[in-house]
């Protein structure tokens, strides 16, 4: 995928529409807000700091949660405009709009170096729904976009798709690093090629799992993803989580991930191969842990899977050793409590101590890995959710196709 780079067009004093991934929650901390993790501004840094030496004006363009068109206060930029200051070492400015005449104004006096962070585009029902009058709002003023939001790029909002129709554009050094990490994966594994995925939801995996399957030279299964897929082999599963049947409401469709389930597993066959399951589970029923081989035995009722049981752990530690690249997307267990997280910990301690390039992905691995490890261990860390997993899926994302050659 050949992208539009920064240095593929002069910068030198612009006003600078830059288009980030600042979605980040906030909490309360000694009575202000603060952002709860600032890795996205941090991955933004370079880009900016290049943006900086060129003398550009910046304009800070990102949406907060999801606050449906209505002013949230505590969904306000300021937090995040705070932190990127303290990160930059650089004053960044903030206004209480993103759109009409009090921000034009200011835009308007800013000086070569100048930052401001607009308020939070969600404010407006208009993004949500890609208004085109809006997208246009958004853009006056500016000279050209700077695109570093790859979390985002799968949605077709205004501050998205609608501002790529009103300005040239091209994409920030995060994002260009994440997307030639995971094009590197799609295209020109080392390997062997292990793909571990992990986590509640098969929903936004199972489409990820099929793309991959063909490229991989083996798939590990964990989490409540793996319970999809024991279940998909005729296992009874108990009391465990398994999200089975989805209905789109909009589209009044059905989708059954059991079948789905079933289908890669025909689809491994038919192209030789390996998709792993647990052969043995730590299961609970709230008050007692035990571990059973589910070869053997089926989860009871009233019981549900928790974790992989030890005897998987090793399995996939060795995997893990024999392999040139890992890609990892959701943990093994409820890592939330401390009894199940054993599972997790020795795929991470396989992947920190060994010699392949390591990748991962995902908000609830990255929780994982820094509450009881360091992310610095890793190769790469995607930190776009869903936009990782459509575009490991093989899927277009609206946001990337003008910003390419």
């Amino acid at each position: 995928m050949k992208l539009k780079t920064l240095q593929s067009i002069d910068l030198a004093g612009k006003t600078v529409l830059y288009r980030a991934p600042y979605d980040i929650d906030t909490k309360e901390m000694n009575g202000a807000l603060e952002v709860v993790d600032d890795l996205r501004i941090q991955a933004t840094l370079s880009t900016l700091q290049y943006l900086l030496k060129r003398n550009c004006k910046i304009v800070i363009l990102t949406y907060v949660g999801r606050p449906d068109g209505q002013v949230v206060e505590k969904l306000r930029t300021n937090p995040h405009a705070k932190r990127l200051s303290e990160l930059l070492h650089h004053p960044v400015d903030k206004i209480d709009d993103c759109i009409g005449s009090a921000v034009d104004e200011k835009i308007s006096h800013m000086r070569p170096g100048d930052m401001l962070m607009l308020e939070n585009v969600r404010f407006y029902k208009e993004e949500t729904v890609d208004d085109d009058e809006f997208a246009k709002k958004l853009c006056h003023g500016k000279d050209l976009i700077v695109f570093d939001g790859f979390p985002q790029a799968h949605r077709i909002h205004a501050s998205t798709t609608g501002i790529l129709r009103h300005l040239p554009a091209v994409v920030g050094l995060y994002l260009e690093h994440e997307v030639n990490m995971l094009s590197n994966l799609l295209e020109n594994p080392k390997r062997p090629f292990a793909v571990i995925i992990g986590g509640a939801k098969i929903s936004d995996k199972v489409d990820a799992i099929a793309n991959l399957l063909p490229i991989a030279d083996i798939v590990l299964l964990g989490g409540a993803v793996a319970d999809v897929f024991l279940k998909a082999q005729g296992r009874s599963m108990g009391g465990s989580f398994i999200e089975d049947i989805f209905v789109d409401k909009v589209k009044r469709e059905k989708r059954d991930w059991v079948q789905d389930a079933k289908d890669i597993l025909k689809q491994a066959q038919s192209l030789d191969k390996k998709i792993i399951c647990p052969k043995d589970l730590i299961i609970s029923d709230g008050l007692s842990i035990k571990v059973i081989d589910i070869n053997m035995e089926e989860v009871p009722e009233g019981w549900m899977v928790l974790d992989i049981g030890p005897r998987t752990q090793q399995d996939f530690v060795e995997v893990i050793g024999q392999s040139k690249t890992v890609f990892l997307n959701g943990p093994m267990g409820k890592f939330e409590d401390k009894k199940f997280t054993q599972g997790s910990q020795a795929i991470l301690d396989a992947m920190c101590h060994g010699s392949a390039e390591t990748i991962i992905a995902g908000g609830d691995t990255i929780d994982f890995v820094r509450a009881y490890g360091n992310l610095d261990n890793y190769s790469h860390i995607s930190l776009a959710g869903g936009a990782t997993l459509e575009f490991l899926a093989g899927k277009e994302l609206p946001a990337l196709a003008p910003l390419m050659e």
